[in-house]
C-alpha cells in the first residue's frame, strides 16, 4: 500500500504547488504558507504531508510567469528592480541590501520590494525617513541570524509610488546568515553593485 500512495502523493503535490504558483502570480501573495494553505483547501487536501516546498513552488511560479504574463512580469521586475536602486543609493549609508521576490525576478504585478539595512540603530533610519518627510509604519517580524533569533523592526513605506520594506538588523548580522526559520535556507541578498549590475543589464 505505501508504495502506491506514493505516486499518488508526489502528484498531489506537483498539483497544490501548480495551484499555489497561480494565486501567487495572479493574486499578488507572497506569502508562500499562504498559497499553500489556499490551494490545498481548493483542491480538498487535508494531508499536509502532500503540501510542497517552498522550491517546487517558486519552480511552478516561473513556469507560470513565462507561460501567461510574459513582457509584462519581466517589465514590473525591471520596474522594480530600477525603484529599489533608487532607494538603496539613498539608503547606501545604511547598507541596504534587495532581497524577496524582486531580487528573484518573480515578483508580480502587486510585489513590493524587500529591503534589509544594517544599522547601529533602528531610530537612526527612523530620523533619516523624518528628515525628508517619508512616511512610515514600523512593524516587527522574527527571524534568525546563525542560531539566535531575532526581533525585526521592519519600516514600510511608500517610496516614489511604490511600496518598500525595509527590515533593520544590527551591523554584525551582516556577516551572517539571515533565515526565517532555524532550518531554513540563508535569505538571498544582493548589496548596491548587484543590484546596478542587475538595473544595467536589463535582468
Amino acid at each position: 500500500m505505501p508504495k502506491e500512495q506514493k505516486p499518488k502523493q508526489q502528484n498531489m503535490r506537483t498539483r497544490i504547488a501548480a495551484v499555489a504558483a497561480r494565486i501567487m502570480a495572479e493574486n499578488g501573495i507572497e506569502d508562500f504558507a499562504m498559497a499553500k494553505r489556499k490551494a490545498a483547501r481548493q483542491l480538498g487536501v487535508g494531508d499536509t504531508q502532500s503540501l510542497p516546498a517552498n522550491d517546487e513552488i517558486e519552480t511552478e511560479l516561473r513556469l507560470y510567469q513565462s507561460l501567461y504574463q510574459g513582457e509584462e512580469q519581466r517589465e514590473r521586475v525591471r520596474f522594480l528592480r530600477s525603484q529599489a536602486l533608487a532607494a538603496m543609493e539613498q539608503l547606501a549609508d545604511f547598507k541596504p541590501y534587495l532581497t524577496g521576490p524582486v531580487l528573484k525576478g518573480t515578483a508580480g504585478r502587486y510585489a513590493d520590494i524587500d529591503l534589509q539595512v544594517f544599522a547601529d540603530s533602528g531610530k537612526d533610519l527612523e530620523i533619516f525617513l523624518l528628515n525628508r518627510n517619508i512616511p512610515y509604519q514600523t512593524s516587527e517580524l522574527r527571524h534568525y541570524s546563525g542560531n539566535q533569533e531575532r526581533a525585526v523592526s521592519v519600516l514600510s513605506m511608500d517610496w516614489e509610488g511604490t511600496p518598500v520594506r525595509v527590515a533593520v538588523y544590527c551591523p554584525d548580522d551582516e556577516r551572517r546568515s539571515v533565515k526565517t526559520s532555524p532550518s531554513g535556507r540563508p535569505i538571498a541578498r544582493a548589496g548596491l553593485d548587484a543590484v546596478r549590475t542587475l538595473v544595467a543589464g536589463g535582468e
